[in-house]
């Protein structure tokens, strides 16, 4: 059995400026996405330049960033967000959404690709690739400030972790936030990788990526403590799994059009 070692969320005090171990794993994340970017804006085939990644990239974190946030706050906490409107800004206070950081990422990709002519498609097959490694630093970023922890586990668990902050600190978990950055992290960014080294039918990627995506977080949550202000839903799934159901449908009805469309 292990204990979470209870980083200090400050990686690095700077007079009053404290920099936190979280938001360097973003940064972390934006890095490996321009570097990966950059070799695949080597290969003219792809049509995306290295101004191109670096446009993205820029506009991307807008759409991360501010995505992400309006997601946490329509997606899981509506009601009280609506009714105090003043703390939709406040970031420092927490709550982040994947699922809106993606859609935010979507709506940056659309109006890149129709405002430069290359269309959707080309963009987000360029992109997909790039962002899982970026969500597994952001899963990193969790474990470090020990948040999002995972559901009880049996004692005998040999990876099972106390975390101190939970209300039952003394109960091993699953440390689920290791289990999503190598699922839709690690896993997910190899299997994009590897089918993107070579041309596929236009929008084939991205929908795989929203497949793959989807079945991670999906099958994740069975490991996830649920929100506590939200419990478990309908069918006893959690609110991840059933904003990832559409995802994966959505992966599936892509990747399938982009085949026939090929053909």
């Amino acid at each position: 059995m292990l204990v979470h070692p209870q980083f200090d969320p400050v990686a690095l005090q700077i007079g009053p400026l404290g920099i936190h171990w979280y938001g360097l794993t973003y940064l972390v994340g934006f890095a490996l996405f321009w570097g990966l970017g950059w070799l695949r804006a080597r290969e003219p085939w792809r049509g995306i330049t290295a101004d191109d990644l670096e446009n993205l990239l820029f506009y991307g974190i807008f759409g991360v960033v501010l995505g992400g946030r309006l997601g946490y706050c329509l997606f899981y906490q509506p009601e009280y967000y609506l009714s105090h409107l003043g703390d939709i800004p406040k970031l420092w206070q927490g709550g982040m959404s994947a699922h809106g950081g993606m859609i935010g990422v979507i709506v940056v990709m659309a109006i890149y690709g129709r405002v430069r002519g290359m269309g959707f498609w080309r963009v987000a097959d360029f992109v997909a690739p790039l962002v899982p490694l970026g969500l597994m630093m952001g899963r990193f970023g969790n474990f470090i400030n020990g948040e999002l922890w995972g559901r009880v586990c049996s004692p005998s668990l040999p990876w099972g972790m106390i975390f101190p902050q939970a209300l039952d600190g003394g109960v091993p978990r699953h440390p689920s936030q290791l289990y999503e950055a190598g699922l839709e992290g690690a896993l997910l960014f190899v299997v994009l990788w590897l089918v993107s080294r070579r041309p596929t039918p236009n929008g084939f990627v991205a929908g795989l990526f929203c497949l793959g995506y989807g079945l991670a977080r999906f099958t994740v949550e069975f490991f996830r403590e649920p929100d506590a202000f939200l419990g478990l839903q309908a069918l006893g799934l959690s609110r991840g799994q059933w904003l990832s159901l559409p995802l994966i449908l959505l992966g599936i009805v892509i990747m399938l059009w982009a085949t026939k469309r090929k053909a």
